[in-house]
């Protein structure tokens, strides 16, 4: 599987990193490797002094499909869930500064920290979903899928014209303003609606 994410999704979180809001989405990608499961801690690594949390939407794909209409797009996606996008974000800058590729500040290992995913036939409308991040009880991230430059339908219609999706893809919807610098020995908690999905430690 693959972990397709979605970058700059929300208008507020482009302008606080001042970056533009893009005409077309923004895609990168992390491995497999990235990715941790059942609220695991997250080791800090040590190559890094400024690992920052995204909190995002994630999209779980349940069948083969490419070229998709995006009028077909939600026939694609059965699930979804909560997960933090890390980012060495002393990396990443570096790297942009000489116009490189930022890969090893996004697709390290268990940089996808996941929650488990739930049917979204349980949500009466997948665009009125609020979602938050809480930095040791304090919130610090506060989404709604209203704020979506980008829509589900669009991104899958769109990455699914360069890229075959495939059954168990995760696809990550893009984080709002608010992403910040994580410390050892904090912890992090998720909530979809008032639903809470991740609870992990920073080790």
């Amino acid at each position: 599987m693959k972990i397709i994410a979605v970058g700059r999704n929300y208008a507020e979180h482009a302008k606080e990193l001042n970056n533009p809001v893009p005409g077309v989405p923004v895609i990168f990608m992390k491995p497999e490797t990235a990715i941790l499961k059942d609220n695991k801690p997250f080791y800090h690594p040590e190559f890094s002094n400024d690992i920052h949390y995204e909190l995002e939407i994630v999209l779980k794909v349940c069948k083969e499909g490419k070229y998709i209409s995006e009028k077909f797009a939600s026939n694609y996606y059965d699930e979804i869930g909560l997960g933090v996008d890390f980012t060495a974000r002393d990396i990443q800058s570096a790297h942009k500064e000489k116009g490189l590729p930022w890969e090893l500040a996004k697709a390290f290992d268990n940089s996808a920290p996941i929650s488990r995913f739930i049917p979204k036939s349980s949500f009466a409308d997948l665009y009125d979903l609020h979602f938050h991040l809480n930095l040791n009880e304090k919130t610090v991230q506060s989404g709604h899928t209203k704020d979506l430059l980008f829509s589900f339908e669009r991104l899958i219609a769109f990455i699914s014209q360069y890229i075959t999706l495939k059954k168990g893809d995760l696809i990550f919807t893009g984080t709002p303003k608010g992403v910040g610098k994580i410390n050892v020995g904090d912890r992090l908690t998720g909530y979809l609606e008032n639903e809470k999905l991740l609870d992990f430690e920073i080790k």
